[in-house]
């Protein structure tokens, strides 16, 4: 009996358990690093990635479509009507806040949307134009002998492509609305065919090129 005994002892040191009491065993038991009983599922987690981009991107949608009612939009030159400062194709910044808080000023070009006398000559409601103010309200303009009068004086313009071959009488601009002429003077329904241009029609004022990048910069 004495010997089985021994020989028991000796097999639990062997073992490592022959000084081993049930504290020491917890103890070696709590050191033992275990594998995460809740794992995050993947599908769980692609689909939080999914939110979070899904949610950004309607934020920037969101900005954008702020920025292009209230703020600034890009727009382009379709026709030949603003030559030479304007060519077709060009890309350019129409800001909308300064106009909220002045008036259109003289020789700024602006865009617009076509006042009724055009819609009825069949142009779309939302076809935007774009001309350079030639006359504020209070102020006559007339067109004689290829030049351009303000207030019965002759505009010196370096700007346009050639100078009017047509004639119009004196009119004076009423109070709400612009008078309002393409660059290219012999090429550009404007003010002088079609008359006064309302000033809750401008959109904005044209303030940037930005393509080509060649003529990039302020117009």
């Amino acid at each position: 009996m004495a010997s089985q005994e021994k020989n028991l002892a000796a097999h639990q040191k062997s073992l490592g358990l022959a000084n081993s009491t049930p504290e020491s065993i917890k103890a070696e038991e709590s050191t033992v690093v275990k594998e995460p009983q809740n794992q995050e599922d993947p599908r769980a987690k692609l689909w939080q990635q999914l939110r979070e981009n899904l949610q950004i991107l309607a934020i920037a949608l969101a900005l954008a479509v702020l920025i292009r009612a209230f703020v600034a939009e890009p727009r382009y030159i379709p026709s030949e009507s603003m030559l030479p400062t304007l060519e077709v194709g060009d890309r350019l910044v129409v800001e909308k806040i300064s106009y909220h808080f002045r008036s259109p000023a003289i020789g700024e070009i602006v865009v617009f949307d076509p006042p009724q006398q055009l819609q009825l000559q069949g142009y779309a409601k939302d076809q935007a134009f774009i001309k350079r103010v030639m006359g504020t309200p209070g102020q006559i303009i007339q067109v004689k002998d290829g030049k351009v009068y303000r207030n019965h004086v002759p505009l010196q313009e370096d700007y346009i492509a050639e100078p009017p071959d047509y004639q119009m009488p004196a009119v004076q601009v009423p109070e709400g609305h612009l008078f309002v002429m393409g660059d290219n003077r012999n090429n550009s329904r404007d003010s002088h065919a079609w008359g006064f241009l309302p000033q809750q029609n401008v959109i904005g004022h044209a303030c940037f090129r930005f393509w080509p990048l060649s003529r990039m910069g302020r117009v």
